[in-house]
């Protein structure tokens, strides 16, 4: 079985591992497309990302679908040629944060892909992958592997949508339009915000911003000004999704947010985020994180199952795994990319 292998930063080989098997409540998943995600990218690019850092070969990647092929003892629901999309979520179901029912604060998560740990916690960029079947979700005709690995980003978002409350008449603002700015439109539009302003710095990225459901796009590079404009009397939006992680998105969207509104920061950065305190004060705004997803998943795949989102023009390249660093070179460039996938079949 070949897997994607991270050793360093910028050390990225295609390696035979041994293949698994499948035990009781598990399948044998063929992977045909996997995503690459921001943290793959830091730990293609970096080794890590703050203090996480590599310290032993890691198969990377958690955005992944692909076709069951063999099944373990004891599992329904599923049949050998299902479709699924795979979600990399396994909390152990047993600590303080699982029995409150935060599994994805869970103390022994096991999510693919993952530094975090030592063992580190192997990913799923390979041929084939053993998951337990509660993991698996069926993907619907009609879906590609590549549309149904953005399950897992979209689930991302509506988590950080469940943060926010309710959406319903709400004027949003998107801060940074990477892919998961792009799903948190999309996931905004979906919970029925009445207005969605996005920002970037990116003429390209702004341009899938207004392709996905964004009202209006402003490339805060070139024109501060036209954001700066929204916070007068005080401001203008009921709840921003802070996707970038960068300081100044932070400052820009707390000066248009209006008195009582929420700020949902999503982006992490390689350093501390400052706030500027004194306007949260003012303008009594709620600030809340959002981390990772977990039943969100679920619904992400019945989205896309049902053609409630479209998510194809996130779908921007597709490699083979033999080209795996062309694939994550190419991630990299926000000038042209906004989700690439590696492909280990028919995706």
């Amino acid at each position: 079985m070949r897997a994607v292998v991270i050793h360093g930063p910028h050390d990225l080989r295609l390696e035979d591992r041994e293949a698994e098997r499948a035990g009781p409540g598990e399948v044998e998943v063929a992977i045909e497309a996997g995503g690459i995600c921001g943290s793959d990218l830091h730990y293609y690019q970096h080794g890590g990302f703050g203090v996480v850092r590599i310290r032993e070969p890691l198969i990377l990647g958690h955005e992944v679908a692909g076709r069951v092929v063999a099944l373990g003892s004891g599992v329904d629901g599923l049949a050998v040629g299902d479709r699924v999309a795979v979600s990399p979520s396994r909390p152990c179901g047993a600590c303080r944060y699982c029995l409150e029912g935060k599994p994805n604060h869970c103390l022994h998560m096991r999510f693919y892909g993952s530094a975090m740990v030592f063992p580190h916690i192997q990913g799923a960029f390979r041929e084939q992958l053993v998951a337990s079947a509660s993991q698996c979700h069926k993907i619907a005709d009609g879906i590609s592997s590549a549309e149904a690995a953005m399950a897992e980003p979209l689930a991302v978002t509506l988590h950080a949508v469940a943060q926010a409350g309710s959406l319903l008449d709400k004027r949003v603002l998107v801060t940074g339009c990477g892919p998961i700015g792009a799903l948190a439109i999309i996931a905004a539009r979906a919970h029925g915000a009445r207005e969605i302003v996005a920002t970037d710095v990116m003429a390209p990225v702004l341009a899938i911003a207004g392709q996905v459901g964004a009202d209006r796009t402003i490339n805060v590079a070139e024109d501060a000004a036209a954001l700066a404009a929204y916070g007068a009397d005080k401001g203008s939006f009921d709840v921003q999704f802070e996707c970038s992680g960068n300081d100044r998105a932070v400052a820009s969207g707390i000066g248009v947010l209006r008195p009582g509104a929420t700020l949902v920061q999503l982006g992490l950065s390689g350093t501390e985020t400052s706030l500027p305190m004194n306007a949260v004060t003012a303008k009594e705004i709620a600030i809340r994180g959002s981390f990772r997803f977990h039943a969100e998943f679920g619904l992400a795949v019945d989205f896309i199952n049902r053609r409630r989102v479209d998510l194809s023009p996130l779908v921007t390249g597709g490699y083979p795994a033999e080209q795996a660093v062309a694939a994550f070179e190419a991630a990299a460039d926000r000038s042209r990319s906004m989700k690439v996938h590696l492909a280990f079949g028919t995706a």
